[in-house]
């Protein structure tokens, strides 16, 4: 059998009681970092062999896993934070799992995208993890077009050294949506800072990221080409951004930048609002 089981994003104290009573029956533990498990390990008097298992590797490490298994071996595996798979190494070792009828199963517990999407205050009914966004400029590019249209709220996962450059590449493809910029979940400094792409806002960039976006509204996109721009587009948008807490001044002025429109275009199709 073999376990992948999801450890504390920040608070160690964020573990399930299987979760340690598994680490602690297995024969030895496969880890992103095995340096930064240790803490975690050490916390709850887990004394096992830990190697390595990162992305760059997996696909030998897997075939060495599948090969301990098959010698009887009982296998945990653990990401530095969160649960494994989700934006962590463990997709090719599932697939060889499945392959040769080894069984796994998770042992549940924290999940970053999960606990920004709760804090953020958007919707929760349908949401869609997007992830890191590619580095190569075509790769993200045509990663993004997929997503310009979904009607679901969009979670990222963000560098903090690409934190303003993604944000504006995100306000290009995607407009003035709304947003939450989660910081350091489960951390004494955890934090919500809330407001829309293209709005400028006041971050501290130190720490981890999950951005999650609001969902589009109306087909307002298509393969990055723009359609008509009529007012119920322009109303609906605006609509938006005031319900979610932007000034009606700023929200023309966001509106008439995702549009190519002039600010007095905007504010004739706000009156009524």
């Amino acid at each position: 059998m073999l376990y992948f089981i999801a450890t504390p994003i920040g608070n160690l104290k964020e573990i399930t009681i299987r979760a340690i009573e598994t680490l602690k029956s297995v024969d030895c533990i496969y880890a992103e970092n095995p340096r930064h498990s240790l803490a975690l390990l050490n916390a709850y008097e887990i004394s096992k062999p830990v190697f390595e298992y990162q992305k760059h590797s997996e696909k030998a490490v897997s075939d060495e896993i599948i090969k301990k298994m098959q010698e009887g071996k009982v296998i945990a595996v653990v990401s530095d934070a969160g649960t494994p798979l989700i934006s962590d190494p463990g997709s090719i070792l599932v697939r060889k799992l499945i392959k040769n009828d080894l069984s796994y199963t998770l042992i549940s517990g924290p999940c970053a995208m999960i606990n920004a999407l709760v804090l953020s205050g958007l919707n929760t009914q349908h949401f869609c993890m997007v992830g890191f966004l590619p580095h190569k400029k075509s790769d993200r590019i045509e990663l993004i077009k997929r997503f310009v249209n979904v009607q679901a709220t969009l979670v990222f996962y963000m560098p903090v050294h690409d934190l303003k450059a993604d944000m504006e590449f995100l306000f290009k493809y995607l407009g003035a949506r709304k947003i939450a910029l989660v910081r350091e979940i489960s951390k004494k400094f955890e934090s919500v800072t809330r407001g829309c792409l293209g709005e400028p806002l006041e971050i501290i960039q130190k720490g981890e990221f999950v951005l999650v976006v609001e969902g589009a509204i109306s087909d307002s996109l298509s393969d990055g080409q723009a359609i008509e721009i009529t007012p119920d587009i322009i109303k609906k948008k605006l609509q938006s951004l005031i319900d979610g807490g932007v000034d009606k001044k700023d929200a023309i002025k966001l509106v008439a930048l995702e549009l190519g429109l002039k600010k007095s275009a905007v504010y004739s199709e706000s009156v009524d609002i």
